[in-house]
């Protein structure tokens, strides 16, 4: 086929008609470019003869080698086979051995649990059976309690009954809280008895003793005890002090005098016993809040539910203010010519009776607890006051407040119970004639009433009977080291101190049945001589701070206490008066 190109194409030059010379030189070319062709494509040949073999290599070495890694890779899978098939068998080898590890630990577990149950049924067998002896012990010590109980309060009974023959001064003791001001130190003070925190000394060890003790470097250690009708903590309240003075109403108004005072030293809480809070802008008390109420608005209160179940009109009720003050006594309901409050001096003298009297104090007639305590407060602002290191509001007086029964009754009918409606209705007519105008108006009168001959021969058949409710706040004993009072101050705390003196003289001579008591060594005790000698109920409360620091004034404040309680009067007086049976 190539070797015919080249004679076609010198055919096709002749048929043209070219030159001779350029025909062969054409026809060498074509020649020459056709050799060059055929080994072109000769050599093409031999390179897709050649390529087509390298192909098949090319496969046949990629075939092998996918062969190769086929079986590598089966290789690999047989022996990550065989490594799981060990692993597989350690696996199982663990498990099975862990089980029986269990197994063992679970049997031991369990015995263990058995055994811990076992215990605990025993144990709550025994709980069970401690709780029986718990509940019989406590119901035996409940029963022995009550029956403990009981025989205080028949032991506190025939206490008071002996008292009550003897005619003993009942005294209780009421020790207070340690308050803020207890640890601030006057400069006053001796530096063995200034301390930033106060310490506690007195104790109540129980309702009717007082524990005082004490150790003090380079001071012998005190451990002593007191006795006394009634001990009362720094946590009872108003409430429980009042429950004990309660009784002693109803004795007033069974035909007794009784007077309640309180003792001790200035900042131990007589006036907040007495009285109850007071407000600092005003020095009133204060009666809103019904539970720090003390004993003379309780007392008060109470004497009227009493008089409340008395036929009405049969009774009056009067009330007298006083304070002795540097040893003059001074009418604290008294008024000026315009009316206004004013404390005037009245003077104490003794009766031919021998009884003590004020001519010309006043007596308020009051109708109900409000009125009484309206005037006490009035009474109680106008008291002498003033600021000591141990106390802001020191009252530097003795308060008396007396509360008088007048009871009109018929003297046919002395003994006859207040529930014989005829005797009632008698003695309201009877008592609605007689009494003056100012008291069925509620108007002041003077403790010298006077009747005119036409009333006296209308109640003639009438008598009157006056029991007395004394009430008093002692102004308190002092060390003029420990208050620190100078000048007037200083004068104040004198006649207090000697005023008080005089009192523990009177018991003192009482205690000791001297043929002369010395009743007119001081205002004070002229004015309570009749509820000191013997004509009244009284009951002397204590009142002590538990602070180191006042150790010396808590001492004399219970030495006191214990002489009075030593005092035999021999029995009390009482009116010839009839028994409410409501108020037994």
């Amino acid at each position: 086929m190539g070797r015919g190109l080249p004679g076609s194409i010198s055919g096709g030059v002749k048929r043209r008609g070219l030159p001779g010379a350029a025909k062969e030189e054409r026809i060498v070319v074509l020649e020459t470019e056709n050799a060059a062709l055929h080994l072109k494509l000769a050599e093409y040949q031999g390179l897709a003869g050649r390529s087509t073999s390298e192909v098949l290599q090319l496969y046949s070495a990629h075939g092998q080698q996918q062969k190769l890694q086929r079986t590598s890779v089966v290789t690999q899978l047989h022996g990550t086979v065989k490594r799981l098939k060990q692993d597989l068998k350690r696996l199982r080898s663990f498990v099975l051995e862990l089980s029986k590890d269990f197994q063992r630990q679970s049997k031991t577990y369990l015995y263990q649990i058995l055994t811990a149950v076992q215990g605990i049924q025993l144990e709550n067998e025994a709980m069970q059976m401690f709780q029986i002896k718990a509940f019989d012990l406590e119901q035996s010590l409940q029963e022995v309690t009550e029956r403990y109980e009981k025989e205080k309060q028949k032991r506190r009974a025939l206490h008071n009954s002996l008292v009550e023959l003897r005619g003993n001064i009942r005294v209780h003791c009421r020790i207070r809280p340690l308050l803020p001001f207890d640890a601030a130190s006057g400069h006053s003070i001796s530096e063995d008895r200034q301390r930033n925190f106060p310490e506690k000394v007195a104790y109540a060890a129980d309702d009717e003793t007082v524990l005082i003790k004490c150790s003090r470097p380079g001071h012998a250690s005190i451990n002593r005890t007191f006795q006394f009708e009634r001990v009362y903590n720094a946590l009872e309240s108003q409430d429980i002090v009042f429950a004990d003075v309660a009784p002693l109403l109803t004795s007033l108004l069974d035909g007794y005098n009784v007077c309640i005072m309180a003792y001790g030293q200035t900042g131990s809480g007589k006036t907040y016993t007495m009285l109850g809070p007071q407000l600092e802008e005003n020095f009133a008390f204060s009666i809103e809040d019904e539970s720090e109420l003390g004993i003379i608005p309780r007392a008060t209160q109470e004497v009227f539910r009493l008089l409340s179940e008395k036929p009405p009109g049969s009774y009056w009720v009067e009330v007298s203010v006083v304070e002795v003050y540097n040893n003059e006594i001074f009418d604290l309901l008294a008024k000026d010519n315009y009316g206004k409050v004013f404390g005037v001096k009245r003077e104490v003298v003794t009766t031919r009776e021998g009884k003590s009297d004020v001519p010309l104090l006043m007596h308020e007639t009051v109708e109900n607890a409000a009125e009484f305590l309206h005037l006490v407060n009035k009474g109680v602002q106008l008291r002498v006051r003033h600021p000591t290191l141990v106390h802001a509001h020191s009252s530097r007086s003795h308060l008396v407040v007396t509360l008088t029964i007048n009871t009109i009754i018929s003297g046919d009918n002395f003994g006859t119970s207040w529930e014989d409606e005829q005797t009632s209705q008698r003695l309201n007519k009877e008592v609605s004639c007689t009494f003056p105008q100012k008291m069925r108006e509620n108007k002041s009168t003077s403790s010298s009433r006077a009747s005119s001959p036409t009333q006296l021969e209308a109640t003639e058949k009438l008598k009157k009977v006056k029991t007395r409710l004394q009430l008093v706040d002692l102004a308190g004993s002092e060390c003029v080291g420990m208050s620190g009072v100078t000048g007037a101050a200083l004068r104040e705390t004198s006649y207090i101190n000697r005023s008080l003196s005089a009192l523990a003289d009177v018991l003192g001579a009482i205690a000791e049945q001297r043929s002369h008591v010395p009743y007119r060594n001081s205002k004070l005790t002229h004015l309570l001589q009749d509820s000191l000698g013997g004509d009244a109920k009284l009951l002397v409360m204590l009142c002590i701070s538990p602070d180191q620091k006042y150790l010396t004034e808590s001492m004399q404040t219970l030495g006191f206490g214990t002489r009075a309680r030593q005092v035999q009067r021999g029995q009390l007086k009482k009116k010839n008066f009839p028994v409410p049976s409501k108020a037994k």
